[in-house]
């Protein structure tokens, strides 16, 4: 391995970019994010605009791996992937969905300010352009409590519902609900995402029998060795998903994705389509419902056309990176050593 940087001299490497959305996603309508370079390539750290540095420290880490350690070897050289449909109307639902190649959908539900009849309308236009072989499943990002997600998945189960991606907020909740799905009409698996990426203790969610299978977010979870290693100790089914990063960042989550043991389902790593522009040249997107095991470097013309100023983002890493040292233990200047002793 190349001589590691410490975190100031990767930082000063920092360049920032802003890209627009081409539907409005999870309440923003631009991609902001930097970029830092390292001996092993570039690195993506665009935690959004409401985490704060704790949170944000584990976005660095994995941006710190990415340009310093690399990924570990894959086991395949296709990563099988869905299509994400926003809380969209049904004819734009319908729309994504035929426009991909993908046979699976994720379908994004209980929105603030929308209905549980829009919810209904949307899967049943993204079924209509899947076909009946087609697979759906849902995203409420934690939005209902047990009462509601038991009612609407119901209704939603006889779609066929492949699974339900976070329908509660908290373990409890997904805990009460999976065990009233297991004896009610509607057996549907329950997936557990922020319960993961957001837990202090993301194997918790294994021991409250909460889940059937867990969503793994490598930036949230510090990179794609700490990843690997959250999903090899949950025990369970894993979907590799992503947080609509550019391709440099796509990359880190298609590496995890590639180096999982096992990939049952189809991973939700098809998102450079709701960006309108890439740093790369070639950007990471899906043909045929998969996605190649590649990893696209900078092109600075394409960067040019999406670079910001970069100081703010240049502060939040400064921030994130004070908390390196809690993370990985000794100093923040040190951190990238303790990040590669965990290769």
């Amino acid at each position: 391995m190349s001589r590691l940087h410490d975190v100031s001299e990767l930082l000063g490497t920092l360049r920032a970019f802003a890209i627009p959305m081409r539907t409005r996603f999870r309440g923003i309508t631009v991609r902001e994010g930097a970029l830092i370079e390292g001996p092993a390539g570039w690195g993506e750290f665009s935690p959004f605009a409401e985490y704060g540095p704790r949170e944000s420290a584990r976005w660095l880490a994995s941006a710190i791996e990415a340009a310093t350690a690399g990924w570990p070897a894959p086991v395949r050289d296709r990563v099988p992937v869905n299509v994400t449909v926003p809380a969209v109307g049904p004819q734009q639902a319908h729309a994504i969905v035929s426009a991909s190649g993908c046979r699976t959908a994720k379908v994004k539900v209980a929105e603030k300010g929308q209905s549980e009849a829009d919810d209904i309308e949307r899967v049943t236009a993204v079924r209509d352009a899947l076909g009946p072989a087609g697979a759906i499943r849902v995203d409420a990002n934690g939005g209902w409590d047990v009462e509601t997600a038991a009612r609407v998945l119901g209704v939603l189960s006889r779609f066929g519902l492949e699974y339900a991606e976070q329908p509660c907020a908290t373990l409890d909740e997904l805990a009460e609900l999976r065990k009233t799905l297991l004896h009610g009409p509607a057996d549907i698996p329950i997936a557990a995402d922020e319960s993961i990426r957001k837990a202090e203790d993301p194997l918790a969610v294994k021991a409250a029998e909460a889940a059937d299978i867990v969503v793994i977010k490598v930036a949230p979870l510090g990179g794609v060795r700490n990843a690997l290693r959250v999903a090899q100790a949950c025990g369970l089914p894993a979907v590799v998903s992503s947080a609509v990063d550019t391709s440099v960042g796509l990359a880190a989550w298609v590496a995890l994705a590639a180096a999982l043991p096992e990939l049952p389902y189809a991973c939700g790593l098809a998102t450079m389509a709701l960006l309108s522009g890439d740093v790369t040249a070639v950007p990471l997107t899906e043909a045929a419902g998969e996605l190649g095991v590649r990893r696209p470097g900078v092109d600075l013309a394409e960067l040019a056309k999406w670079e910001i100023d970069p100081e703010g983002w240049r502060r939040r890493a400064r921030a994130a990176a004070e908390h390196l040292p809690a993370l990985f233990g000794g100093t923040a200047g040190g951190a990238v050593g303790g990040l590669a002793s965990r290769t």
